[in-house]
């Protein structure tokens, strides 16, 4: 069997992977996909150790696919329902060409191989020597993208659940934008449409690469979806769950008016339509992005000073404007984030709010609202403080994370200003 080979032909998951597989299954079963091929484990291997012939085999099928090109991993326990690699595994967008691809096919290599990569396998049990295919497509220019789930991923109801963004998708996957969020009922009707924040469109550059674009705070604020578009998603969500079976995970571009369908794997851990309390807030921390990069002993050594807080329907969790010093992660039930008295987006089981409070002692940015009964676990200043001052290693991690997430809502905040 051939070790590179057009996406339609990637059968074998030991081969090519579980990502290239299911792509594979799409092609050949007519849906929408951006043309590719898959490239074995062994291959990827001998192209990042520098294989000559193995980098022609590779670019006698890439050259065909003309550029800009996407990279992604395909390892062969990649995504399935009880771990993701999403965040792992490295995604390299707008390689110019095939004389470029040996390059990415290298770093797509060594983030598999990576630290972070190794210790999330061993926290999922799955610590053995990565196998990585990889998957080579001709790259988008979308106009709109972003993720969907054929069944609600946190409480498991029977819906879509769509969040969307303008430009490429990795502005939703990453947590760059706040994102449109819609649902939609079995029947295809829309239950819900809630804008998002969308301060930025990642785009691709001439030469490679990607960029940030601003965006103006009225295409911002704007959904990016339309109720034709929103069907045919729901047609998608459809076609996907009759060639790949039920509760899917979808990631999907619109690109020159056309949908075009980018991944498609089991939604990890579906929740249950009424999820244990945990005996600690342990498990539920690991969910988290802030807290989600820590160990285990790590984990439980902030899940001792957390503590539980219930909120009833409608009471206001904190308030815009006030004074703060607790951060919270909700366990069950959803909340309303308003900025300004204007909604910004629904907070459910495993988000988390107020954590600028932890560091700077200012007043609360937003307003969060209970909108159903309301189960949290919540981490003060006080608490918090030691905590950092005696563990130097978790003081960096949380920094690390904390850092990304304040320069994120400057620029947010300083583009508004221009705008206004």
């Amino acid at each position: 069997m051939s070790q590179v080979v057009p996406l339609a032909e990637a059968r074998d998951d030991a081969l090519f992977g579980s990502k290239a597989v299911g792509l594979g299954q799409a092609a050949r079963g007519g849906l929408p996909l951006p043309p590719g091929v898959a490239l074995s484990g062994m291959v990827v291997e001998a192209v990042a150790s520098g294989d000559e012939l193995a980098l022609g085999d590779v670019g006698e099928l890439v050259r065909p696919l003309g550029g800009p090109l996407a990279v992604r991993s395909s390892a062969v326990d990649e995504d399935g329902a009880q771990a993701s690699f999403a965040g792992q595994h490295l995604t390299l967008l707008n390689i110019p060409s095939a004389d470029d691809v040996g390059a990415a096919v290298r770093e797509v290599w060594w983030s598999a191989n990576s630290d972070s990569a190794i210790t999330y396998r061993q926290r999922v049990g799955l610590f053995r020597r990565p196998s990585v295919g990889v998957v080579v497509q001709a790259l988008l220019d979308p106009e709109s993208a972003g993720v969907m789930f054929t069944r609600n991923p946190i409480n498991g109801a029977d819906e879509r659940v769509i969040d969307a963004s303008w430009g490429l998708g990795e502005a939703v996957v990453a947590g760059r934008v706040i994102p449109d969020n819609f649902r939609i009922d079995r029947s295809g009707h829309v239950l819900q449409r809630t804008a998002g924040f969308k301060t930025i469109a990642i785009r691709t550059l001439p030469d490679g690469g990607t960029v940030d674009e601003k965006i103006p705070r009225g295409e911002a604020e704007r959904l990016c979806l339309d109720d034709g578009q929103l069907a045919e998603l729901h047609r998608l969500a459809e076609r996907c769950e009759e060639i790949y079976g039920p509760d899917r995970d979808i990631e999907w571009a619109f690109a020159g008016g056309q949908l075009y369908l980018l991944q498609c794997r089991a939604i990890t851990a579906l929740a249950s339509e009424a999820p244990p309390t945990p005996a600690d807030p342990v498990n539920l921390l690991q969910q988290t992005r802030l807290f989600g990069s820590l160990e285990r002993e790590e984990l439980e050594q902030i899940g001792v000073v957390f503590k539980e807080r219930r909120f009833a329907a409608g009471d206001t969790v904190i308030q815009q404007g006030s004074g703060g010093a607790a951060f919270y992660v909700i366990e069950s039930g959803e909340a309303a984030v308003t900025i300004a008295g204007e909604q910004r987006r629904v907070l459910r089981a495993g988000d988390h709010f107020g954590e600028i409070a932890l560091i700077d002692e200012g007043v609360r940015m937003a307003t969060i609202t209970a909108i159903s009964d309301l189960v949290c676990y919540g981490l003060t200043l006080w608490e918090f403080r030691p905590l950092v001052q005696q563990n130097g290693n978790i003081g960096w991690k949380l920094m690390q994370t904390l850092a990304r997430a304040l320069r994120a809502a400057e620029e947010a905040l300083a583009e508004a200003r221009r705008e206004a």
